[in-house]
C-alpha cells in the first residue's frame, strides 16, 4: 500500500474522531486522522474538558463556603482566577496528550490540516491527496449567533467563555439549555454576578418539568438572576461591556456568552463535491451503521442526527468502522443515550420525560423520591435531591429515568443500564444496593413507581 493510501481515514480528532480512529486500527486498518487544529478536537481542548476542569473549582469553592455546615469554620474562599486557568490548560494538555500517545501505540497516523473530500475515496489536505477504502467524517459543530447578533469583542461564545484571561465582574449568558447552564453555575459560584435568559417557559428546557423547576431553585440560590420566556434584542458590543435589551429592559454586562446553539461543522468538507446528502436541519443523512448517501463514506457526532454529546459520537465511530470491517452492527437507540449538565444541582436523564411519554400514548407510572429520603442525602448534605423513574405499567418497562441533585451524572448509568439489559422498574426495585448511598434513591423510585415505596 503507497505511503499516502490508507484503509481509513478519519477527518476530526475529537472523541467521535479519535475513538474511530482507534477502534480501526485495533480492528486491523491501516489508519490516519487529518486535525487542522489540535488533537482531541474542540471537546477536549476548548469545550467539555475546559468546562469540567472549572465547574470542579466552582464545585470546591462551593463545598469550602457550606464547610460550616459541616462543623468545619473557614474564611470566604478566594480565586485566584490565572491558578484556575493553568489548571484548567494542565488538565487540558494531559487528556490530549494522552490521545496523541495512544495514536502512537495504535500506529494511528496524525495528518495536519483541514480536510475535504475529493471523490473517488480521496482526502485533500493543503496540497496534498491521500486515498482510504473508507473515510469517516467527524468535524463537529461550531457556535452560532441567535439572530440579529454576531460574534465579535465581547459577544462570545461558548469555548470563549471557558477561556477567559480574567474572572468578569458580571456576565449574561443566553441559552439556558446544558452549556448556558454549566457556564451560568461555575461563573455565579466563582463570585461573577451572573443573569441567565432562556426564550422557552423553564432552564433546562428539555429536561423533565419537575427536574427543571429544582434546577432553576437552584440556580437563584447560587445568586443567578434567571428569566425565563425572555428574548435578547440589540446586543451591542462596546471596548469595556456589552448592551442590550429584554423585554421591556436594557441589560449591560462585561460578556455576553451565546450558548443558544450550534450547527454542524461541514464548510470546507467538500460534501457538495462528492455528493454527500443533508437533511433539512443541514446535517448528513446517515442510517444506523453511519453510513452517508455515498458508499464508503461515514458520518457521526454532531454532523449527524441525534443529541450532540461526546459519547454519542464515539459509540457512532466504534459503529461506524466495525461495520467497515463486516462486522454486525446495531442502530443506536438515541433516546436511552445518558445526558449529563453539570451545573449545580447536576442534572441528568436518559428516556423520555413525563409529558413525551404520555403524549406517547403510554400507560405511564411515576415515582419521585428526594434524596433526603434516603440516610446518604443526609449524611452528605445533598437532601434537595430528586429522582424521578418514568415507567409503562403494562410491561413494567423504564421509559425515563430523571435525576437532579449531587452525583445524578453518575447515579443515572445504572438506569440506562437496566434498560439496555432489557430489565424493567420493578427490576431496579428489587435490586439490593448499598447503605448508605445516594444510589438507594434510585431504587426507592423504582418502588414508588411499583407502588411499594419504603422510605418515603
Amino acid at each position: 500500500m503507497p505511503e499516502s493510501a490508507y484503509d481509513v481515514i478519519v477527518i476530526g480528532s475529537g472523541p467521535g474522531g479519535y475513538v474511530t480512529a482507534i477502534r480501526a486500527a485495533q480492528l486491523g486498518f491501516k489508519t490516519a486522522v487529518v486535525e487542522k487544529d489540535k488533537v482531541g478536537g474542540r471537546c477536549l481542548n476548548y469545550a467539555c474538558i475546559p468546562a469540567k476542569a472549572v465547574l470542579r473549582v466552582a464545585d470546591v469553592a462551593t463545598e469550602i463556603r457550606d464547610a460550616g455546615e459541616f462543623g468545619i469554620t473557614v474564611n470566604e474562599p478566594t480565586i485566584d482566577f490565572s491558578a484556575v486557568m493553568d489548571r484548567r490548560n494542565k488538565v487540558v494538555a494531559t487528556l490530549t496528550g494522552g490521545v496523541a500517545g495512544l495514536f502512537k501505540k495504535n500506529k494511528v497516523d496524525l495528518i495536519e490540516g483541514s480536510g475535504s473530500l475529493a471523490g473517488e475515496g480521496k482526502v485533500k489536505v493543503g496540497g496534498d491527496s491521500y486515498e482510504a477504502k473508507f473515510i469517516v467524517v467527524a468535524t463537529g459543530s461550531v457556535k452560532r449567533p441567535i439572530p440579529g447578533t454576531e460574534f465579535g469583542g465581547r459577544v462570545i461564545g461558548t469555548e470563549e467563555a471557558w477561556a477567559l484571561d480574567a474572572l468578569p465582574e458580571t456576565l449574561a449568558v443566553i441559552g439556558s439549555g446544558a452549556s448556558g447552564s454549566e457556564i451560568a453555575s461555575a461563573y455565579a459560584r466563582l463570585g461573577v454576578k451572573v443573569q441567565l435568559f432562556e426564550a422557552l417557559d423553564r432552564v433546562l428546557p428539555s429536561e423533565d418539568a419537575d427536574i427543571s423547576k429544582l434546577a432553576e431553585r437552584g440556580f437563584k440560590k447560587q445568586g443567578i438572576e434567571v428569566h425565563t420566556g425572555t428574548l435578547v434584542t440589540d446586543v451591542r458590543t462596546g471596548e469595556k461591556s456589552v448592551t442590550f435589551k429584554h423585554g421591556d429592559e436594557s441589560g449591560e454586562a462585561d460578556y455576553v456568552v451565546i450558548a443558544a446553539g450550534r450547527g454542524p461543522d461541514i464548510e470546507g468538507l467538500g460534501l457538495d463535491t462528492v455528493g454527500v446528502k443533508l437533511d433539512a436541519r443541514g446535517l448528513i443523512e446517515v442510517d444506523g451503521a453511519m453510513h452517508t448517501s455515498v458508499p464508503g463514506i461515514y458520518a457521526i457526532g454532531d454532523l449527524v442526527p441525534g443529541p450532540a454529546l461526546a459519547h454519542k459520537a464515539s459509540d457512532e465511530g466504534v459503529i461506524a468502522v466495525e461495520d467497515a470491517a463486516g462486522m454486525q452492527t446495531h442502530p443506536i437507540s438515541y433516546i436511552d443515550i445518558p445526558r449529563a449538565t453539570f451545573c449545580t444541582p447536576n442534572v441528568a436523564s436518559f428516556g423520555l420525560t413525563e409529558e413525551q411519554a404520555r403524549a406517547q400514548g403510554y400507560d405511564v407510572a411515576v415515582g419521585k423520591v428526594q434524596y433526603g429520603a434516603v440516610g446518604a442525602g443526609t449524611v452528605y448534605g445533598d437532601r434537595q435531591g430528586l429522582v424521578k423513574i418514568i415507567g409503562d405499567k403494562q410491561f413494567g418497562e423504564l421509559l425515563g429515568g430523571h435525576i437532579v441533585g449531587a452525583k445524578s451524572t453518575e447515579l443515572i448509568q445504572e438506569l440506562v443500564n437496566a434498560k439496555l439489559l432489557e430489565g424493567g422498574y420493578p427490576e431496579v426495585a428489587r435490586i439490593i444496593h448499598g447503605h448508605p448511598t445516594l444510589s438507594e434513591a434510585v431504587m426507592e423510585a423504582a418502588r414508588a413507581v411499583d407502588g411499594w415505596l419504603i422510605h418515603g
